[in-house]
């Protein structure tokens, strides 16, 4: 991409396997070993996490609650696609996280663990959020289709 914000070099990002850019910014030291996981796991985990116009996360699930919120730039389009074997893009609920509340967007949005999610810029600038996951986020637990 030409023209990368400058966010991605101020706030040291690195392209994400779902797409988009990422650095993980904190992890709780209290470990876990949930039911259900293969291992222990931190409380909690974040992320900043920026999509340019034009890029998307694309679809993939995390086993962990994820809580997305909004830091600035234009609105995102979180796209919630059930829980199934794969996405259900025909019924996926879509939430708007962004800061103008006046106009229906919120500024977090919540993905329940294990439901497929998908985002995109819903404007013309790029979106900076940061991502919580509790339990924490480990590759482990994510999945693409």
């Amino acid at each position: 991409m030409a023209d990368l914000s400058p966010l991605v070099e101020l706030l040291g990002l690195r392209p994400h396997v779902e797409g988009g850019w990422y650095r993980e910014t904190w992890k709780a030291t209290t470990r876990i070993r949930p039911d259900g996981y293969d291992g222990p796991r931190s409380c909690a985990t974040g992320i900043y996490f920026l999509l340019h116009p034009g890029e998307a996360s694309r679809w993939h699930r995390v086993r962990s609650d994820e809580l997305w919120l909004w830091h600035g730039g234009g609105p995102l389009r979180l796209r919630l696609g059930g829980d199934g074997d794969a996405p259900d893009e025909g019924s996926a609920v879509d939430i708007t996280v962004g800061g103008a509340v006046e106009g229906g967007a919120s500024p977090q949005g919540l993905v329940p663990a294990g439901v497929w999610q998908s985002a995109e810029p819903a404007g013309t600038e790029p979106v900076l959020v940061t991502c919580v996951v509790a339990p924490g986020f480990d590759f482990a637990d994510f999945e693409m289709p």
